[in-house]
């Protein structure tokens, strides 16, 4: 049969899992903005220099994969 409160408790920790997830990448993203000599949002979106741009999804893409992998033990 279909047990109503086990779904909602997977689709409530789901949603735990992402906000979390979400939480420590904008981290990530804060240190990673402290770290670097210059203001990454300045040179992204005021001077539209790309190649920052670039190098900010990369750091955010590798630091997704390790929260994943971090979840997913």
């Amino acid at each position: 049969m279909f047990d109503f409160g086990h779904e909602v408790r997977v689709f409530l920790v789901a949603i735990v899992y992402a906000f979390t997830g979400m939480a420590l990448l904008m981290i990530g993203y804060k240190i990673f903005d402290l770290l670097t000599p210059t203001d990454m949002q300045e040179k992204i979106f005021k001077e539209g220099n790309v190649a920052v741009a670039v190098a900010l999804g990369f750091f955010l893409l590798g630091i997704a994969v390790v929260i994943h992998a971090a979840f997913s033990i």
